[in-house]
């Protein structure tokens, strides 16, 4: 396997005031045994649009290059002190993302037609939001490469800004006190359309902070536009369950490299770089947090635990897995 990490934005290119340093980036999971194209996964954790959860990072990239896929995850733009809405700048990181290892197809020996998202919780917020809205999305150094995905995996999705809405993603997004207008287009069941690439959900009944109803009604709308698509709802579990198998639950993630912009933020705050905010007060004690002691300790969930086999079977019969 060939990992390495490497910056999706060039010097000059990327600005956010809370990055304190860090360039969002992809690391890579390449078969290097042969020369074969092979599908294209890009990972894209959740995290509230607060972190981006090692949780949901390396582990499934790592259980999907065993189908054989080459993989890649995305460390994207958040909002970690919650004091600078990120408006669409994960969205431009994604889809940077997407036409980098387009462009690059021929290098990390990936077929530049087979692409598919998967996104959790926020990262399935993320995911589907390029699903929709990648040709508002303008690229000066790649302009003359698609941002479209070929499809996507929606893991337990933030999707809707309404009812259902999870928060927190979206006052982090967008800020509390973001306009209507701006709601909607970032209310994704609202944004579908009939070039929206064929999604494959998965949420459980029993999600506690992201309601089940975001991915039913992502599905409704994408059934009404004519995109193919499939979904399981399982009968419980609670949220971010990630593979909800043994290495899971046993904390055998990856490396925390998702975490570099959240760290970053603990030292400047620390350093006093930036004020000691109350959101930041709460940042460190969750950062500080000794989580073998304050979190429960997990049970796998063995009827989630197929998820990537149904996903799998999903993505050949789409013409996004293995070829002869």
């Amino acid at each position: 396997m060939k990992t390495e990490r490497f910056a999706i934005w060039e010097d000059g290119e990327y600005s956010y005031s809370r990055s304190f340093g860090f360039v969002p980036g992809l690391t890579t999971y390449i078969h290097d045994e042969d020369q074969r194209l092979r599908p294209c996964l890009l990972v894209v954790p959740g995290g509230g649009y607060f972190f981006v959860s090692p949780r949901e990072g390396e582990i499934i990239a790592r259980r999907f290059y065993d189908f054989g896929v080459n993989a890649f995850v995305l460390t994207y733009t958040v909002n970690p002190l919650q004091d600078v809405p990120l408006q669409d700048q994960p969205l431009r990181d994604l889809t940077r993302a997407i036409r980098v290892v387009r462009k690059r197809a021929a290098e990390f020996h990936i077929d530049p037609d087979r692409i598919t998202l998967c996104g959790f919780s926020a990262g399935g917020h993320l995911c589907a939001s390029a699903c929709v809205h990648w040709e508002d999305v303008k690229d000066e150094k790649y302009g003359d490469v698609s941002a479209r995905p070929d499809a996507a995996i929606l893991s337990y999705p933030v999707i809707s800004s309404g009812e259902y809405a999870h928060r927190g993603s979206f006052d982090a997004l967008l800020g509390k006190d973001a306009p209507a207008d701006a709601l909607h287009y970032w209310s994704l069941e609202t944004q579908v359309k009939a070039d929206t690439p064929p999604c494959f959900l998965w949420h459980t009944a029993t999600d506690e902070s992201v309601p089940v109803e975001n991915s039913e009604m992502f599905a409704h709308a994408l059934r009404a536009h004519g995109v193919p698509y499939a979904m399981h709802v399982f009968s419980e579990g609670h949220h971010g369950l990630s593979l909800a198998n043994e290495d899971w639950v046993e904390g055998r993630f990856c490396a925390p490299y998702t975490m570099e912009q959240n760290d970053r933020a603990v030292r400047a705050v620390r350093g006093g770089e930036v004020p000691m905010t109350e959101w930041a007060k709460v940042m460190l004690s969750y950062f500080d947090a000794d989580d073998a002691a304050d979190r429960p300790k997990e049970k796998t969930v063995p009827e989630v635990t197929v998820w990537p086999e149904l996903a799998w079977a999903w993505m050949n019969k789409q013409g996004m897995g293995m070829k002869a």
